[in-house]
């Protein structure tokens, strides 16, 4: 699973839908606005924000990373990949089925 967020729902829409169209991803959730505070170049920010919860395979992680900093639209996009521990096998396998770039 890959994190990032965008600064409004209609972007984080619309980058959800492009990366499950060039199959980087089988699944993108996009979440419920979230307040962000954080510190950018020597000021803390407080902005709102909406989450994407992306659902790949580590050998699409290079080419959804690489996506994701051409497309995003912040100069130093969240990407933050989690390692799965455990799940279900079913779905774990529908999601390497749906990245594989040959169906």
């Amino acid at each position: 699973m890959v994190i990032t967020t965008l600064p409004d729902n209609a972007q984080a829409r619309t980058l959800a839908r492009q990366i499950v169209e060039a199959r980087l991803a089988a699944c993108v959730q996009v979440g419920a606005s979230v307040e962000s505070f954080y510190r950018w170049q020597g000021t803390v920010e407080q902005v709102y924000e909406t989450p994407l919860l992306i659902k790949t395979v580590s050998a699409r992680y290079a080419a959804l990373e690489s996506f994701l900093q051409q497309h995003h639209p912040y100069a130093l996009p969240e990407i933050i990949a989690l390692n799965e521990v455990h799940g279900s096998s079913a779905y774990l396998d529908w999601v390497a089925q749906e990245t594989q770039l040959n169906r």
